[in-house]
């Protein structure tokens, strides 16, 4: 059965769409619950959400926006349910995400940047070039100085160590993009290594980034 993906802005989210999205990220390791969730109706520009038969199995968050004139595509809070399919669930949800990058920044490469808790993941990632944090390389000054502007996008500023990429918490809940591979097997263990420093029981999150070439998205999902 072929999943149905939407966007549409928050503002139209309802709140039975909402305790829809709380179910889902039951399965997840995250913890959002339907107070935190809410919340992200006045975070964040646009929702992303992927359906099978009727039933919601996947959702994200998310804003096109310019960081100091860079086009950004910014992952909020998103939460795929664990399920036979999440990879194609995945998939469809991003891509319509990638689908509208390219309409609002025509030829133009796009950063796009989320948090993480968990290697897996990273297989969001997948196509994107120049990722950091990446095995075997040492982060550039301006991929440090752009680990500080997504913090401080995500209201972080101050609290991130631009070298491990990891953001302490607060103890607050954060809102992250919440998504395991069915197989761990996916995931190289140098990535796994990222998230040695991250203390989920403080908080802490991993600030990502990777670049979508201009050229590689318009050919995958322009117009």
């Amino acid at each position: 059965m072929a999943i149905d993906v939407g966007t549409k802005d928050c503002t139209a989210l309802s709140d039975t769409e909402l305790a829809e999205m709380a179910d889902i990220c039951l399965d997840g390791p995250a913890g959002f619950d339907i107070g935190l969730l809410s919340k992200q109706r006045d975070v964040w520009v646009l929702i992303t959400q992927g359906y099978e038969g009727g039933k919601l199995v996947g959702f994200s968050f998310c804003t096109l926006e310019r960081i100091g004139g860079t086009p950004c595509l910014l992952w909020g809070l998103a939460s795929i349910k664990r399920t036979a399919k999440r990879e194609d669930v995945l998939r469809a949800v991003t891509a319509d995400q990638f689908r509208r990058a390219v309409l609002a920044f025509p030829d133009e490469d796009v950063l796009i940047g989320t948090r993480f808790i968990e290697p897996g993941a990273f297989v969001a990632f997948e196509g994107l070039e120049d990722i950091c944090p990446r095995p075997a390389h040492k982060a550039s000054g301006e991929e440090r100085a752009w680990s500080r502007r997504l913090a401080k996008r995500f209201g972080a500023e101050g609290r991130i160590n631009d070298r491990s990429f990891v953001v302490e918490g607060d103890a607050n809940p954060v809102g992250v993009f919440d998504y395991s591979p069915v197989s761990d097997d996916v995931v190289p263990e140098e990535v796994a290594e990222f998230f040695a420093p991250v203390d989920r029981s403080r908080g802490d999150v991993l600030i990502a980034f990777g670049w979508g070439m201009a050229e590689d998205l318009a050919s995958r999902y322009g117009p």
